[in-house]
């Protein structure tokens, strides 16, 4: 298990252990997390998962593939730097304590 805390729209925190493997949509959706949509399941194809990741993390993640950037750029709401789709993001080591906050709107 990996321990992320998603921060959402109304600044409620809420610490979830997620299943190592298992993306960060889909821990927020097993979980109850308001603010993640998830439309398309997971397939990259929505947008309704985007999420913020905490900057000083970003090094911490793999870098967002053509897929996913166009994805962000074509359907998330409120674009910033630190903007990713949390059904690329998987639980792993790498990641525990893991800080995302979630817009206010989704696609």
């Amino acid at each position: 298990m990996v321990n992320i805390i998603y921060v959402e729209p109304s600044g409620t925190r809420k610490t979830i252990d997620v299943e190592d493997g298992w993306s960060l949509m889909q821990g927020a959706l097993a979980n109850g997390v308001d603010g993640i949509v998830g439309e398309c399941g997971g397939s990259c194809a929505c947008g309704t998962c985007h999420c913020y990741v905490e900057e000083a993390r970003l090094g911490d993640l793999a870098p967002p593939d053509a897929a996913e950037e166009d994805m962000l750029d074509t359907a998330a709401a409120e674009l910033r730097p630190t903007s990713r789709l949390a059904c690329q993001i998987k639980a792993t080591a790498a990641v525990e304590g893991l800080v995302v906050m979630l817009p206010e709107t989704q696609g």
